[in-house]
């Protein structure tokens, strides 16, 4: 067996299912699942409709590279999103199709790490924990970037030593991230650019949530997009990694795609080949539809925004939380053992929120996701609306 398979620690929600055994919550009251980022908006009608009416597709092997008019369609909504050039994504060059981000996070690890140089993998803490199985599988060392709400939840990367930049080959970063939603800054991509053409490493940016945003006039910016600003047109060293399961609320799907730095994905596309991950014919022409659409995207936002209006209007005089600029969750500090907490919470509420600790690691001295609970949005507003009264008998009654 692979001898790294022993660093992994278990995921979150095996944690969270150890926590709540042996506890009968109150019957008189409906679960309530608010801990993991499942959306459960409707997938669009049209979707599945071109999923279905593709299905003939079953019977042809499909290409690593998926079909160019996927592709196309790719890079044509890059350029529409955030403002890039006609063009300036090659969909030859600059786009692969992938099986959602969290295949495409962790294989891309595998295929870029020099395991020979005791190499680095730097990620923000608290994290997708498919961040650190990469970098382990993948024979480096994970390294922890502390966010917390002095640093506004986002790493600072001004604070890592060069002894570290130097021995980094991948960075994971995430915008809006997990859990927190706050947003990179076109000026922290730049510098982080900037610090990867300096000391060359690669850079992979998660923008799964980019789509979940606050603000219809503030868009979170992409990491290609701030590279071609400051003149890095062939996007070097930047990979971003976007997905339809929050997007067009399609998580059965698994459609993604990679793009960025043609060099890396043409050695990135040699590995999926042996890798064995083309996405079937019939997804890929359902995703062609959803990449399409924007309306959907605009209405999945507006009724998030109602949601974490509605909460924050039910809990904001009895919760240390605010409303993050993006992503769905609520990432409240709730002042006491987190674990505990989300325990308690269960026992009396029937409510299951994640306890932050799982999602983090020790690191410099602290465990930055200590003593606060990430709250998924992601039920009917009723429901949540519903959640939000609970937690708040539930803190009243501490």
């Amino acid at each position: 067996m692979n001898p790294h398979l022993q660093k992994l620690q278990p995921y979150p929600f095996e944690k969270l299912s150890e926590l709540k055994q042996g506890i009968t919550p109150p019957g008189d009251k409906p679960h309530i699942a608010l801990s993991i980022g499942e959306p459960k908006h409707p997938t669009p009608h049209f979707i599945a409709e071109s999923l279905i009416a593709h299905l003939h597709g079953l019977a042809n092997y499909p290409a690593t590279k998926g079909l160019l008019e996927l592709r196309r369609t790719i890079a044509d909504w890059l350029s529409r999103r955030f403002s890039l050039p006609p063009a300036s994504v090659d969909p030859e060059r600059h786009v692969l199709p992938c099986n959602g981000t969290r295949e495409a996070l962790f294989s891309f690890a595998q295929c870029v790490i020099d395991a020979a140089e005791q190499p680095l993998v730097l990620m923000p803490n608290p994290f997708y924990q498919i961040y650190e199985g990469a970098a382990l599988l993948g024979g480096a060392e994970p390294y922890f970037l502390n966010t917390t709400r002095e640093t506004g939840y986002l790493p600072d990367f001004e604070s890592v030593p060069d002894k570290i930049w130097e021995r980094c080959q991948l960075i994971y970063i995430c915008s809006p991230g997990n859990p927190s939603g706050s947003v990179i800054s076109a000026e922290t991509h730049r510098a982080l650019i900037n610090l990867s053409e300096r000391h060359d490493f690669i850079i992979a940016s998660d923008e799964c949530y980019s789509e979940i945003y606050l603000d219809e006039s503030v868009p979170p910016p992409s990491l290609l997009q701030s590279a071609h600003d400051m003149g890095n047109t062939e996007f070097k060293r930047c990979v971003v990694f976007h997905s339809l399961s929050k997007r067009s609320n399609a998580p059965g799907l698994r459609s993604g795609f990679v793009a960025g730095d043609a060099d890396i994905l043409k050695q990135y596309q040699r590995y999926r080949t042996y890798h064995g991950c083309a996405l079937s014919l019939p997804v890929q022409h359902a995703s062609i539809k959803a990449w399409q659409d924007e309306k959907h995207v605009t209405e999945s936002r507006a009724a998030y925004r109602r949601k974490f209006s509605a909460v924050h209007d039910v809990l904001k005089d009895h919760l240390d939380l605010s409303i993050p600029p993006g992503g769905f969750y609520l990432w409240p500090d709730v002042h006491r053992d987190d674990c505990q907490f989300a325990q308690d919470l269960y026992a009396r509420q029937n409510l299951t929120v994640l306890p932050g600790s799982f999602l983090s690691r020790e690191a410099h001295g602290i465990n930055p996701g200590q003593n606060h609970v990430r709250i998924a949005l992601v039920a009917p507003l009723e429901e949540c609306v519903e959640a939000a009264h609970r937690i708040r008998e539930f803190i009243q009654s501490m």
